[in-house]
């Protein structure tokens, strides 16, 4: 029973971080990224996905640019990408994914809308299958459109990578021919400087026992947040609203970090709590966290954010573990 909460409970969570997508309101968590290293990463996993009846085969760059993007979004629109091109071959076919460094100039920028001239990175994802219609192809990312069978998609795939694509300051194109394939083509901006892999896994990231504020009008919220970083090996004290956790941190207790929702009643948001928890404490560690994501907070609360972390719900364990150990360690 509980898995099956879980499973309902992420694909909730899957369809609503679809919807950001396609209205680009995601909070992406941005880096300078190789797509060569990042696709080979993914064979395994496609091969897995597609089955053995579809060859799949990856065509790298020599001195491919880095990306500006977010490797973990840009995994799930090719993974999107590749279960499409599966559906379109249900007898089996050939799946390309080809990279290469593109320029895309004034006058291809002119003829389509919201594209800026400039180095892109492509990624093109080509398929052998049925194709799709001229009648179809205009409609495909729009949310919701989809030509499968009830309960065999919810037509949020391409929307949501269009959504990416444009959030991220690239572009989207798509090329089909019926009866002969269809390739999809993603172009992220070029990136400056290649991101660092992050190899420590949950076990490795040390706690050492800090001491942790966690501040959320919710109590249920609140309870499963405590019991994760207990698991953690974290020390906590909770509060409910933001003056009881000014009271705690006026007392003696050495507080490490400052974990708080940001809305939350009584006339102190959590950014306001942030604000005066520093100035009884400077140098405090804080960690918000929000049910909304990072691009839909007002001015004033995405830079105060900003200046700190943000960890949007719903998270999990190990994402909690990663972006507290990054916070500790700041400095």
């Amino acid at each position: 029973m509980a898995e099956d909460a879980l499973s309902a409970s992420l694909s909730g969570a899957e369809l609503t971080r679809k919807l950001l997508a396609f209205s680009r309101q995601q909070s992406l968590e941005t880096g300078a990224v190789d797509v060569n290293d990042l696709v080979r990463g993914m064979t395994g996993l496609l091969r897995r996905s597609l089955g053995e009846k579809i060859e799949i085969e990856m065509i790298g760059a020599g001195g491919l640019w880095p990306i500006a993007a977010d490797p973990t979004q840009l995994e799930v629109a090719l993974i999107n990408l590749a279960i499409n091109s599966r559906d379109a071959m249900p007898d089996g076919g050939h799946l390309t994914i080809e990279m290469a460094n593109w320029h895309l100039d004034e006058d291809y920028a002119a003829k389509n809308s919201e594209v800026e001239p400039g180095d892109y990175v492509m990624v093109a994802v080509t398929d052998t299958g049925t194709g799709i219609p001229p009648d179809v192809l205009g409609r495909v990312m729009e949310p919701f459109f989809t030509t499968k069978e009830v309960g065999k998609g919810s037509g949020l795939g391409l929307s949501m990578i269009y959504g990416f694509a444009k959030q991220s300051g690239g572009h989207l194109s798509i090329y089909s021919e019926p009866g002969h394939g269809t390739t999809v083509r993603l172009f992220l901006p070029r990136g400056t400087a290649m991101r660092e892999t992050a190899t420590t896994t949950v076990a490795e990231i040390p706690a050492q026992g800090r001491l942790i504020l966690v501040v959320d009008d919710n109590a249920a919220v609140r309870k499963t947040a405590v019991a994760q970083l207990v698991e953690l090996g974290y020390r906590t004290i909770e509060a409910a609203d933001g003056a009881s956790a000014l009271d705690v941190l006026k007392a003696p207790p050495g507080i490490d970090l400052l974990f708080t929702d940001i809305v939350m009643p009584g006339g102190m948001s959590g950014v306001q709590l942030g604000e005066a928890a520093q100035q009884i404490r400077p140098g405090l560690r804080i960690l918000y966290t929000s049910g909304f994501t990072e691009a839909s907070l007002t001015n004033g609360t995405a830079k105060a954010v900003a200046r700190e972390r943000l960890l949007s719900k719903p998270y999990r364990k190990h994402e909690l573990a990663q972006i507290l150990y990054e916070a500790l360690s700041r400095g």
